[in-house]
């Protein structure tokens, strides 16, 4: 029966194709997640958590410090709604393309629902490419997408003129890039930190020397409570949102059997990024890069299970929240990408 034969070796070399596979993607992927469960472990757990008032979905401008760019937030109380300025509430559509839908959403809608009625009556997204002259009813097409899309931008504009000059004016009165601050030898806090950040229906907001020198005392005063599963003292130092993610976090640690120890965190360099006020609450956001020593032990044993003895560096950005006349709180804390 050679044909049953044939059929058991096929599906033998496709299981031993299949399970190499399989191994293979297992040997790639154990070092990464070893990895990623060491350098989550720190405070925040490595996701971008919290809460940064109305510019919550808004990311920060990039600094020195961070020139890249934020991640989004994993974890946040707060909801896009209308009492949030529109760059907040939807950052990556606005203007003509905007969420509403607005003239060119319409027009886009529209010519999307004609292709998908043309697939639905079998003549394809565009009508069809089965010869010549459908081949050149598409580029017709798509000129004419083209020629409608450039007029309807250039009405948009010409519409809005005013409005982005005013917009520009206001932008050039800004003071520009925030300068950087930096600890260590030869350190302390830099000169000319009389940083400003601009932001829609938000008032400015002076960040002085007294700030920055509480941001870097938060930055290790919140490790120190973090290793030590201080929540008292987290209560003290974070906002009721940021204490209730780390005792979420620490609470996984405990079902684990392990702890998080994070010491020797030093700040190597930080810049403003923005500043604004909201009401009676002053919000600012710093790009921190900073050494620590990062390690996971074994709660019973002690044995380092996670990151090592070896120091290691991270930056994140944070931002931190005060009332009128109270003490700056961390309020969120995002990764970098």
């Amino acid at each position: 029966m050679p044909g049953i034969w044939e059929t058991n070796m096929n599906f033998s070399q496709r299981s031993r194709s299949f399970f190499k596979t399989i191994a293979v993607v297992l040997a790639l992927a154990l070092p990464t997640a070893l990895a990623i469960s060491s350098a989550d472990a720190r405070v925040g757990g490595g996701m971008s958590s919290g809460s940064r008032g109305s510019r919550t979905y808004s990311a920060p401008p990039s600094t020195t410090t961070a020139p890249g760019s934020t991640s989004q937030f994993n974890r946040t109380y707060t909801q896009p709604g209308a009492g949030m300025n529109s760059a907040a509430a939807a950052p990556a559509r606005g203007g003509l393309f905007g969420r509403a839908g607005g003239f060119m959403g319409g027009l886009a809608a529209g010519f999307l629902g004609a292709g998908l009625l043309g697939m639905l009556f079998g003549g394809g997204l565009f009508g069809g490419l089965g010869g010549l002259s459908s081949i050149l009813g598409l580029i017709i097409q798509i000129v004419l997408v083209v020629f409608v899309v450039r007029l309807a931008m250039s009405w948009w504009q010409r519409r809005h003129t005013p409005q982005a000059a005013y917009a520009n004016a206001d932008a050039g009165a800004g003071p520009g890039p925030q300068p950087t601050y930096r600890s260590g030898l030869g350190g302390g806090l830099g000169g000319g930190l009389g940083g400003f950040g601009f932001g829609a229906n938000n008032a400015p907001l002076e960040i002085k020397p007294d700030d920055y020198e509480a941001f870097e005392r938060l930055l290790g005063d919140v490790q120190t409570a973090w290793s030590n599963e201080d929540v008292a003292k987290l209560h003290t130092l974070a906002t009721p949102e940021m204490v209730s993610y780390f005792e979420q976090d620490l609470g996984q640690n405990r079902a684990r059997n392990v702890v998080n120890k994070v010491t020797n965190v030093k700040l190597l360099q930080g810049d403003l990024a923005e500043a604004w006020r909201e009401g009676e609450t002053d919000y600012a956001t710093v790009a921190l890069r900073f050494a620590l020593t990062d390690k996971t032990l074994d709660r019973n044993t002690g044995a380092v299970v996670a990151g090592s003895e070896q120091p290691g560096e991270a930056t994140e950005v944070w931002t931190f929240a005060r009332r009128t006349g109270g003490q700056w709180e961390l309020s969120a804390i995002q990764q970098t990408n």
